[in-house]
């Protein structure tokens, strides 16, 4: 049980941060002409509940004259939730590395 939240927490660590790349690309790349911005898509890996992975797709161009504020907006929000779940898979990982403690303990 331990291991497998270990492999949870881990997976969504890496999946949260690869989503922050991409929305910091974005962000950086807001005003580059021709930019085309990327969008973070979580997908759950099989078999069920063990783990997450993450794809960016094109979202295509944005407006001629650059993305539009919306979209820029939107990126920014993103991070925000981007980063709690980065923080909450690291609790995860936590609270799985203080129970294959405790096991170990208890098999000593």
């Amino acid at each position: 049980m331990a291991i497998s939240a270990l492999s949870a927490g881990l997976s969504g660590l890496q999946a949260n941060q690869k989503a922050l790349d991409v929305t910091a690309h974005n962000v950086a790349n807001a005003n580059t002409q021709n930019f085309q911005p990327q969008q973070a898509n979580f997908q759950e890996a099989n078999p069920a509940g063990t783990g997450v992975t993450l794809s960016s797709a094109a979202r295509g161009l944005a407006q001629q004259e650059g993305l539009s504020s919306e979209n820029l907006a939107k990126d920014m929000t993103n991070s925000l939730v981007y980063k709690a779940g980065f923080d909450l898979s690291a609790k995860v990982v936590q609270a799985a590395d203080e129970r294959i403690g405790t096991l170990i303990d208890i098999k000593a």
